[in-house]
């Protein structure tokens, strides 16, 4: 009997528009039940293993309340506790973990590993963050941003800071979406174009520049200076990226009613001014929250299919 293959969620761009509108109005539902204190647990007896090469406190605490509120276990792993620590091949480890579990979250270092465990997989794997690529941070962005301004089609993004997973993550959304990112990085710390991709081309610009990206933007965003993996390069990268803080004047240089948003943890008077991420504008505690509630929605996708309610 043929085995159907299981669906991933590796990349943002692995989802059409019509599977991420559908994870929007679930993830508007069950934060709604939620918040009323109404149980829903459709993922009884079902468990989610999370395996850790990257430390994490909103995934971890995202994923693991997520699953345990769908009425499921997580088990948390981290490559000392398995036989990787011992040489043993990813491949086989997701052949005997994939007959043991529902679902798969991987949060590690290069996008290869992670397609590497879900080629031998028999059940869902999601990307919980790799360094090219951070798609469940962009799947409760964009509905942040759809619970305070609606539609994001035709907006402006401005990406201000390093060229991460979490900036090209945000140019593939911009494709299936249809708005636009401004791009601005300091000298020496651009877009890989292998990773950003020519088909995105039209979506997004680059601007030396960062004042100038954020001139109109409906929305300004950021990431810290130093992603894990990079700190041997930190002294460096502050003197480099000093000009890049998101500060008041730089927010002042967007649309009237711009939010602010960062994926954090925040590194204030860095990346980010106090006066800003503290302020009117700013939405990262809701952003942040919403990692919990579009991450049920995408859990409740991978394994129960489509539900309607």
């Amino acid at each position: 009997m043929a085995v159907t293959a299981p669906r991933h969620f590796l990349q943002f761009r692995d989802f059409s528009r019509d599977e991420f509108e559908h994870l929007f109005e679930r993830t508007r539902w069950i934060k709604d039940r939620f918040k009323r204190y109404e149980l829903y647990q459709p993922l009884r007896d079902r468990t989610l293993a999370m395996v850790f090469e990257k430390a994490s406190t909103r995934t971890r605490v995202s994923f693991e309340a997520g699953m345990n509120q769908l009425g499921g276990i997580a088990i948390n792993l981290t490559r000392s506790d398995t036989q990787l620590a011992r040489g043993e091949p990813i491949e086989d480890v997701a052949r005997v973990v994939s007959r043991m579990v529902d679902v798969v979250m991987i949060r590690t270092f290069g996008q290869s590993l992670i397609e590497r465990f879900a080629d031998h997989s028999r059940v869902p794997v999601i990307n919980g963050l790799t360094n090219e690529y951070h798609p469940c941070q962009i799947l409760a962005d964009i509905y942040t941003w759809i619970e305070h301004r609606g539609s994001i089609q035709g907006r402006t993004v401005a990406w201000i800071g390093d060229a991460n997973n979490v900036c090209y993550t945000w140019l593939q959304a911009a494709q299936i979406f249809g708005f636009h990112v401004n791009v601005s990085t300091p000298p020496g710390y651009g877009m890989d174009p292998a990773i950003a991709g020519a088909s995105g081309a039209a979506h997004y610009s680059c601007h030396d520049d960062p004042r100038a990206a954020c001139r109109g933007a409906d929305l300004v965003t950021t990431d810290v200076w130093t992603s894990m993996g990079y700190e041997a390069e930190n002294d460096a990268r502050l003197r480099a990226f000093a000009p890049w803080q998101v500060d008041g004047a730089m927010m002042r240089e967007a649309a009237p009613d711009a939010l602010f948003m960062h994926c954090l943890p925040a590194h204030r008077g860095e990346e980010v001014a106090a006066e800003v991420i503290d302020g009117p504008q700013s939405v990262v505690w809701d952003e942040a929250e919403n990692r919990l509630h579009a991450q049920k929605a995408l859990l409740e996708y991978l394994v129960c299919g489509r539900v309607d309610g």
